[in-house]
């Protein structure tokens, strides 16, 4: 019986030894985390300029444990509080305090960061900044927060007439418009920010942006961070219904989704729908400018680049004439930089819609791209309807070098040479095809106010 009772206290020792040493390291975990603090991707987190009311964009950062052995995040701490403009989150966790984070030997954490900021009335922008404290092991470290901030001008959905002041940016949510028989006039130098799927509405009414070389009127998306730089289809655009004559001159139209869309013009109306001048179209998500419907559009001196789908569009008919324009192609449609038809079949409805086309001019104008073909023309003659062109002094990239009687010394499939695609730059040198084979108009200036030579160069762009 003795000899049975030893046997068994001998066959328990080996398991108690193990529970007591289990034991023990449960006990005694802490002391085998981490001495050693936290490093971090960046000191620093900056936003870019971000208006008031509006959120930004998520910006994020890693934080490291560099060691074999796990480290106890004692507390993450926004320091600004509930009363900051930012906002954090730490791998999945919201909070202005979250203690007692473990982070795993050669391991790392994100950081996840936004800011939101209070009007401050104010017409200058204006400096926000904060921190996150993280204490390990006693010791403090900071990871800074700034924030460029801008007050503005908000539309929602409201009516505008008279004149825009530009001492602020004005910042467009959902629409802003301008109502039936009104006039707006947007001055050289302002600022109009449009937020996702907005749209510039002019209703039956008149639109004049008086922008100046130098002082141009810009339109883009309110993303302002630079990773939203080339992102078309922020925004819709400046859509014309109806609308009696108008102007632009000297603006900027970018990142949206058809830069200038117009339906048809009032019909009281004897002159252009709108004349467009001086004027940058570049990186829509489909259309620069799309006259449709019977709207009528006078462009001079235009840049209209990089479109998903056309530099122009005209459907079911309207007039245009465009001199010392470039029609470009560039962006990754497999569309031609100008598109142009009388007509438009409504699939829904089954029905086509026939209208003239009274004046399709393009004089001293560049129509050219990646594609073989930069000029699609697709008309339907019916009794009652009248298609007229002229075209002269162009370069047109073409597949097929056309013959009929409109085309009046084109220069067919030659390489402007452009200076830098990639970075809009649409200038060239003095051996350029471009230079000197235009034809003289009352277009006496270039795009940039350079005087136009006697031959001028084909294009918005003088080469003096």
């Amino acid at each position: 019986m003795r000899c049975l009772t030893m046997k068994n206290r001998i066959l328990y020792l080996p398991v108690i030894a193990l529970l007591s040493l289990l034991a023990l390291t449960n006990c005694g975990k802490k002391q085998f985390l981490s001495k050693k603090n936290l490093s971090f991707s960046v000191d620093t987190v900056v936003f870019d300029t971000v208006f008031t009311t509006i959120g930004s964009t998520t910006k994020q950062f890693k934080i490291y444990n560099n060691e074999n052995r796990t480290v106890n995040i004692e507390e993450i701490e926004l320091v600004g509080g509930e009363n900051s403009a930012f906002r954090i989150n730490v791998d999945g966790v919201k909070g202005t305090k979250i203690t007692n984070m473990e982070l795993e030997g050669n391991d790392s954490l994100f950081v996840f960061v936004e800011v939101t900021l209070d009007i401050n009335a104010q017409n200058l922008p204006m400096v926000v900044e904060d921190s996150i404290r993280f204490r390990t092991n006693g010791v403090d470290q900071y990871v800074k927060l700034a924030v460029w901030g801008q007050d503005a001008y908000f539309h929602y959905k409201d009516l505008n007439e008279g004149t825009w002041p530009n001492d602020k940016p004005h910042v467009i949510y959902g629409f802003a418009a301008v109502d039936s028989a009104k006039t707006l006039n947007i001055t050289a130098g302002t600022q109009v920010y449009l937020h996702k799927n907005a749209i510039f509405y002019v209703y039956k009414s008149t639109l004049n942006v008086q922008g100046t070389l130098g002082n141009e009127v810009v339109f883009q998306g309110d993303r302002l961070e630079a990773a939203y730089d080339d992102v078309s289809g922020q925004f819709y655009g400046i859509y014309f219904q109806e609308a009696k004559h108008s102007t632009i001159d000297y603006a900027i139209i970018k990142n949206g989704t058809a830069g200038i869309h117009l339906y048809s013009e009032d019909a009281a109306n004897t002159d252009y729908t709108l004349v467009l001048t001086n004027t940058i179209i570049q990186n829509q998500a489909r259309y620069g400018v799309f006259i449709y419907s019977g709207a009528k559009v006078k462009a001079e001196n235009c840049i209209v680049s990089k479109c998903g789908t056309h530099a122009l569009l005209v459907l079911e008919g309207g007039d245009f004439n465009f001199n010392h324009c470039n029609l470009l192609g560039y962006g990754s449609s497999s569309s031609p930089a100008v598109g142009i038809s009388n007509y438009f079949s409504n699939g829904f409805t089954n029905t086509t819609t026939i209208a003239s086309i009274n004046e399709g001019s393009l004089t001293n104008c560049i129509l050219t791209g990646n594609l073989e073909t930069e000029l699609a023309i697709d008309t339907v003659l019916v009794s009652g309807v009248t298609v007229n062109f002229d075209f002269r002094n162009c370069l047109i990239k073409s597949k097929t070098v056309q013959t009929d009687v409109f085309y009046q010394s084109i220069l067919w499939n030659n390489n402007p040479n452009f200076r830098d695609i990639p970075a809009f730059d649409y200038g060239f040198e003095n051996n350029s095809i471009l230079n000197g084979n235009g034809i003289i108009s009352s277009v006496v200036t270039d795009i940039f106010g350079n005087p136009r030579n006697n031959p001028p160069d084909i294009g918005a762009i003088e080469v003096n």
